[in-house]
């Protein structure tokens, strides 16, 4: 089993300069020789094996339990090595056949009716708040940021995500209703109620999101213009004049596209403007990683736009827009790696080192799944009729500077970013 491994990685290693020592203290050396010198070592033979046969999962779990021990360099750089070689081809027999197996299993693996849903959610997301807090910016904006420039910061660029976010749902005069679908910590729906003067409704599945919410509308004295609500999508009862959803649809399940984008047409009013903020794959359909799928994010999916377009048009919805943001979740995911790792003690006293270890690898390979494999966010912004939306992109930064001064009266001393 040593060979097999060995072979497996000299298919995939060739450019970079790693070392591996195996459990009968063996070493071998793949890789060109370039960059910096990077040292794993894998503890035991079983671990061996199980890297060789089904590296998509057993990678990620040898890490979690101490299997595969990182030497000289960290666990990013131990990703960001393989992923950007590897391609999105299986380096092995065995790894295609269980990549095959598992996407003809996909739609029962995200068969996502409400009540398993919540279970799903729950999983990830009602976690201990402290958690949250150890990386993310102060708004607890969990989904990608928008960096507008180099060095800007990640709080920054959060709130230029909700400024553009808003500017694209064109709030262009007070009191629009508004729905936000998967509403997290309420971040966004403050916003829009703060600075767009957006009546809002959030909704979520997480008991531990929907309490710091309702909190945090108190606590902004918007109670009255924000509502949050622990409902599905699918119970939630309409019109609005807006609809938005941001880092929710990777959870909808690829069975349930037309559900989703129908409940929308349903929700929506008919001179309503909607927007969907999603992680999707630019080489088109496929399967969740299945580490992440077992450990991370139960019943997910990142869809392909091929998967996503004939669900909007089978709803009756008019695509308006599309945006692709590219390396932007890539720095993002960075900011939250580095700011974890910098509280890793803290998050090990909330749970436990094999925790910190799962957390670190699924913010890393989450990275350089941006960085290196086709990874993407999309913005879609639908309508249900022509006219609605401005002809030409020229609102987008007209609206943006609006917001922006919203911003500055609402939070005096704030100052944005290149000012």
């Amino acid at each position: 089993m040593e060979r097999l491994l060995a072979r497996v990685l000299s298919r995939v290693v060739s450019k970079g300069n790693l070392t591996i020592t195996l459990a009968s203290g063996r070493l071998y050396s793949f890789g060109d020789g370039t960059g910096a010198p990077l040292s794993i070592r894998i503890t035991s033979s079983k671990w061996q094996r199980a890297i060789a046969l089904d590296p998509e999962l057993k990678l990620g779990e040898a890490y979690t339990e101490g299997g595969l021990v990182i030497e000289q360099g960290s666990v990013a750089d131990l990703l960001a090595l393989l992923m950007r070689q590897v391609g999105l081809t299986p380096p092995n027999a065995s790894a295609k056949a269980l990549m095959r197996l598992r996407f003809l299993g996909r739609r029962i693996a995200q068969f996502n009716p409400p009540g398993r849903s919540k279970q799903n959610v729950a999983h990830h997301y009602d976690l201990d708040g402290r958690l949250y807090s150890l990386f993310l910016d102060a708004d607890r904006q969990y989904s990608c940021a928008y960096f507008e420039r180099p060095g800007q910061t990640l709080d920054d660029a959060q709130l230029a995500k909700k400024r553009h976010i808003a500017a694209k749902l064109l709030f262009d005069r007070p009191d629009l209703t508004a729905l936000d679908i998967g509403c997290g910590w309420g971040g966004l729906g403050l916003y829009l109620a703060q600075n767009a003067g957006a009546r809002v409704t959030g909704v979520t599945l997480s008991e531990e999101q929907l309490g710091v919410a309702r909190c945090r509308a108190e606590e902004s004295d918007l109670a009255e213009r924000v509502e949050f609500r622990l409902q599905d999508y699918r119970a939630t009862p309409g019109p609005f004049d807006r609809i938005v959803s941001v880092g929710m649809f990777e959870h909808v399940g690829v069975g349930h596209y037309e559900e989703y984008f129908g409940q929308i047409a349903k929700l929506l009013k008919d001179d309503g403007v909607a927007l969907v903020h999603s992680i999707g794959r630019s080489e088109g359909p496929g399967i969740t990683n299945p580490w992440i799928a077992k450990y991370i994010f139960p019943g997910g999916y990142i869809p392909a736009l091929s998967e996503v377009l004939p669900a909007i048009e089978k709803a009756g919805l008019y695509v308006t827009d599309i945006e692709i943001l590219r390396l932007h979740y890539a720095e993002t995911l960075k900011a939250w790696r580095e700011r974890f790792m910098a509280h890793h003690e803290e998050a090990e006293r909330l749970y436990d080192a094999k925790f910190v270890r799962l957390w670190e690898f699924y913010l890393a390979a989450s990275e350089m799944a941006f960085r290196h494999q086709g990874m993407m966010i999309f913005q879609i912004q639908l309508a249900k009729r022509e006219g609605v939306v401005p002809m030409t992109r020229n609102y987008i930064a007209e609206a943006e500077a609006k917001l922006a001064a919203a911003e500055r009266r609402n939070r005096p001393g704030l100052r944005l970013a290149g000012e």
